[in-house]
């Protein structure tokens, strides 16, 4: 059953509905914020197999997420921990951004350099190897990806 929360629900109106949900429900939100509150809520109530969607002006899906329990991830799915780890790494990557560092990949390595560097031919000049503890490998490498 799909349930519609109203643009400017409020905290108690999302914990009701998403309690109130069998599992197989999906609640549409139709703001952000109403989406990332539903999310929150999601977790700190540990409610498991309802999906929350995030609808666009036209009433299409444009995110959705489903509570699941650890146990419940597939072997291609990552893990709360690995999500965070990954929400860091973009952090970073966007701090390197607002600083003017451009990451490149050569070869099999991680390079950065800076991106003031107009002169792509002599950014290996300016390149700096990032040590990546092997959790980068690039699109030349002959390493299997299971061997990560």
């Amino acid at each position: 059953m799909d349930t519609d929360l109203m643009l400017e629900a409020d905290s108690e109106t999302i914990r009701a509905t998403l309690l109130s949900c069998s599992e197989g429900d999906a609640v549409n939100c139709l703001s952000e914020e109403v989406f990332a509150q539903a999310k929150l809520l999601l977790v700190k109530e540990k409610i498991t197999g309802v999906c929350i969607q995030l609808l666009g002006d036209d009433g299409y899906v444009i995110r959705q997420v489903t509570g699941k329990r650890r146990n419940e991830l597939g072997a291609g799915e990552f893990n709360d921990r690995q999500l965070a780890v990954i929400k860091a790494l973009e952090k970073v990557l966007r701090h390197c951004k607002q600083e003017g560092v451009k990451l490149v990949g050569y070869s099999d390595e991680l390079v950065a350099y800076p991106a003031g560097c107009k002169d792509h031919n002599q950014a290996s000049v300016y390149a700096l190897d990032i040590d990546s503890s092997d959790a980068y490998i690039g699109a030349d490498s002959n390493s299997e990806l299971t061997g990560i």
